[in-house]
């Protein structure tokens, strides 16, 4: 017989409620996870906010970064295509639910709440009938674990409207503070001589998530002579697990290759233009900071990138290229003249101020709390 669900009881008791996030995998579950753990921890400064990941993710860098305890469970990756390892899933499955529910146990969760990915599914199966669960679904069509969790949570949250989940609240992606709150034309010439730029010429940001994407620093590294001689400097985060060599021009504007950008908001605040990914997280971010941006969408999957990045282009703010035709030409022949082009530049992001989730953190903190009983 399942344990009753918790929540009611919490208000009475004034026991300082105990958020369990799972978003692990990649920064695109695992950030929106700890702007909500930030937003949790300035509402309620007695909460505790424990984390759910997997010893190969990226939130074993993140999480303890910014403070959190983080648990490690056993992933639950689902095969696309029939393989033997489909046959071992059911136990898999079964032995990531029994940790990830003596986690629940052991820290006295008082609520779960899930970002999607192979972290959610056991969080949300192990919290099922035990623990409330609420949802967050960043994309517009919703991944496999979150369509899962949301049959049985509290409340579902989402990030923007027509998502396909059942019963599902509009309240947009929650951004860290830095991001929320940034001045970018305070910032810029800390931030460009922070990442070593030239302080007065028009500068590109590039980075394709947090691994990086190989047809991006193809395609804009082979337009390194392109930049250098249009005068515009370049930020060019390329991927940890990708190496960069770009001919150096004296005299020009630098190009500054980096494997990761640990400080996204000095990046923003650096640069005039990014030339990006359109995941959720990315196309919120960009847009909540005013960065113009040219969005490259990620070929695969059901094309959720280009779905993710439309709003923006169609209000303006952004331009957005198939991935099959990034070139170093179309480097040369579209983001160039828009970097270059300080009025034009002005007004796309003008058009992108507004578009972001600038009060997400919170709403979605209130909810959680409320499910909690807090």
């Amino acid at each position: 017989m399942s344990k009753p669900v918790k929540g009611t009881e919490r208000a009475a008791t004034g026991k300082a409620p105990v958020v369990v996030v799972a978003g692990g995998g990649t920064a695109g579950h695992i950030e929106p996870a700890l702007a909500l753990a930030d937003a949790v921890m300035r509402l309620r400064p007695d909460a505790k906010v424990v984390a759910l990941g997997t010893e190969r993710g990226l939130e074993n860098k993140l999480v303890p970064a910014r403070g959190y305890p983080l648990e490690l469970i056993p992933p639950v990756p689902l095969p696309r295509k029939p393989t033997p390892e489909l046959v071992k899933l059911p136990l898999k499955v079964r032995d990531s639910v029994r940790k990830t529910r003596e986690v629940l146990e052991r820290v006295g969760a008082d609520v779960v709440v899930g970002f999607g990915g192979y972290v959610a599914l056991p969080a949300y199966l192990a919290a099922r009938g035990r623990v409330p669960i609420v949802v967050h679904e960043a994309n517009k069509s919703a991944g496999l674990a979150n369509k899962v969790g949301a049959r049985f949570a509290r409340r579902v949250a989402v990030a923007v409207p027509g998502t396909t989940l059942p019963n599902a609240e509009v309240v947009g992606i929650p951004l860290r503070r830095s991001i929320t709150a940034l001045d970018r034309a305070a910032l810029r010439a800390e931030a460009r001589e922070f990442f070593g730029l030239d302080p007065d010429a028009p500068t590109l940001l590039v980075f394709g998530g947090s691994q990086g994407a190989q047809s991006i620093n193809a395609a804009v590294s082979g337009a390194a002579k392109d930049l250098a001689d249009a005068g515009v400097g370049v930020l060019h985060a390329h991927g940890p697990k990708n190496t960069l060599v770009v001919q150096e021009f004296p005299g020009k504007p630098a190009y500054v290759p980096v494997p990761y950008l640990e400080r996204m908001d000095l990046a923003y605040a650096a640069a005039d233009v990014a030339i990006c990914r359109s995941g959720a997280m990315t196309v919120a971010e960009v847009t909540s900071v005013g960065l113009p941006a040219v969005f490259v969408p990620l070929p695969i999957g059901n094309g959720e990138q280009a779905t993710n990045g439309r709003p923006a282009v169609d209000a303006g703010a952004a331009l957005m290229i198939d991935d099959a035709e990034l070139s170093p030409a179309k480097v040369a022949e579209l983001v160039v003249p828009l970097v270059t082009d300080a009025d034009r530049v002005a007004k796309m992001g003008a058009a992108a101020v507004g578009m972001g989730h600038r009060e997400a953190d919170e709403t979605l903190a209130r909810i959680v709390l409320e499910a909690a009983g807090a």
